[in-house]
């Protein structure tokens, strides 16, 4: 059973399938809140591998300041946001049975990885199938579709198809072995001295390169689906409760694939809505140019999200923190489209995630620090980055009470 939140009150779970749906009466049930007196509304939802107890935990956790820093005038209501964001239950350790209850259409995909991955054989041939499994398990073909127009790679929600999944498998899983060790501090870099890692065995060097790979499927397939239960989840639900309480005043919350999600809910925002009053990514695990009308690289094309921060009637916060190394290293890895796949390693800022370094490419954004933003407050619209590394030590540290703050600030609830 999930745990209850017991830090804030009055209090609503909204919870959605994988594809966004949910049971009826949630907008009925968050409407309920204004009529107790609520006039702002806090929605909050967590990023991926949380199951519903951690996930309602991290929301007692994150929610608990937020009594202490609303002001006088403002009467708040809580909701927390629970999608199904499951895949590795113990992340140093590939869990295949988490991920097969996850996807239990793939199990038998699932099965194959694992007997292949536990075997590590040395042939070509293994590391060809275990690439093809990983695209099936992934849900994607041998590359993007054309058809299916700019940012989307043929599968929708805005998420093009990486080149870790259609690379040659050896560079591929060879250039995540290298990363895997820079990550951990070893210092590695491709040859002689990072195959010593692995008991001098290019092969098992290999095969832990290709159990990232893996991880990072399930990071991907993740990353897709909170684009879905935001688009066709959250922002519906928003647009009831909106012809149901059209007073109350609510702010957009999401951590890592979270963020991802909120932000796609203004595209499921029905036209006209303005009930959404502030929007706050904390290390947001998406392209930090989803909202340009113009990616600055490449062919001319927007974003996933291109413009639709003019759907919030207020602020859009991406807090983002330097210190956050798995949105530093691992998500410009994964990120990277078939196109580029040449030179997956690298500093190169294209593939960086808004949790990394804020809004990029979108004209008239704003840049406050963390102290300032408490101190001052922030603009009353358009994009604002909040650089939150003074209090943001690594990707989950995200519960303090100036984050909680910073969402006041943007919702003018402070």
């Amino acid at each position: 059973m999930a745990k209850t939140v017991t830090s804030v009150g009055p209090y609503q779970q909204i919870v959605f399938d994988k594809d966004g749906d949910g049971p009826a009466g949630q907008a009925r049930a968050l409407a309920a809140l204004a009529r107790q007196g609520c006039t702002d509304l806090v929605v909050f939802t967590h990023g991926w591998n949380n199951t519903p107890s951690s996930a309602t935990g991290l929301f007692d956790r994150f929610l608990a300041p937020f009594p202490r820093v609303a002001g006088k005038a403002a009467r708040l209501g809580y909701a927390g946001v629970v999608w199904p964001s499951m895949m590795f239950s113990d992340e140093p350790v590939p869990d295949y049975a988490a991920v097969a209850r996850v996807v239990p259409e793939r199990a038998a995909v699932v099965a194959r990885l694992a007997e292949l991955a536990g075997a590590e054989p040395a042939d070509e041939a293994a590391f060809t199938e275990f690439a093809g499994l990983l695209r099936e398990l992934a849900g994607v073909a041998d590359g993007p579709d054309p058809a299916s127009g700019p940012g989307t790679g043929g599968i929708g929600s805005g998420v093009e198809v990486p080149g870790f999944l259609v690379g040659d498998p050896r560079t591929v899983y060879a250039m995540f072995a290298d990363a895997h060790d820079a990550a951990a501090g070893a210092g590695a870099a491709s040859g002689p001295g990072a195959a010593e890692l692995f008991g001098g065995d290019p092969v098992k060097r290999l095969w832990r390169g290709a159990k990232e790979a893996l991880r990072q499927a399930t990071y991907y397939t993740m990353k897709r689906r909170a684009g879905v239960v935001g688009e066709h989840g959250l922002g519906p639900l928003l647009g009831e409760l909106a012809r149901l309480a059209p007073g109350l005043r609510v702010h957009l919350t999401g951590h890592s694939f979270g963020g991802r999600l909120v932000a796609h809910a203004l595209r499921g925002l029905p036209e006209g809505v303005r009930t959404v009053k502030s929007v706050t990514l904390l290390q947001g695990a998406f392209s930090h140019y989803a909202f340009t009308d113009r990616v600055p690289y490449g062919k001319a094309r927007p974003g996933s999200l291109p413009g639709l921060q003019a759907r919030i009637d207020g602020p859009l916060v991406a807090c983002h923190s330097a210190h956050d190394t798995a949105l530093g290293t691992f998500y410009p890895l994964a990120s990277r489209v078939a196109r580029d796949d040449d030179s997956l390693l690298g500093d190169d800022r294209r593939w960086w995630a808004v949790g990394h370094d804020g809004v990029q490419a979108v004209p008239g954004t704003a840049a406050v620090p963390l102290a300032a933003a408490l101190r001052d407050g922030l603009p009353a619209s358009g994009c604002v980055n909040v650089d939150a590394a003074a209090v943001v030590s690594e990707h989950s540290d995200i519960c303090h009470e100036e984050l909680a703050r910073v969402v006041a600030r943007a919702g003018r609830f402070a």
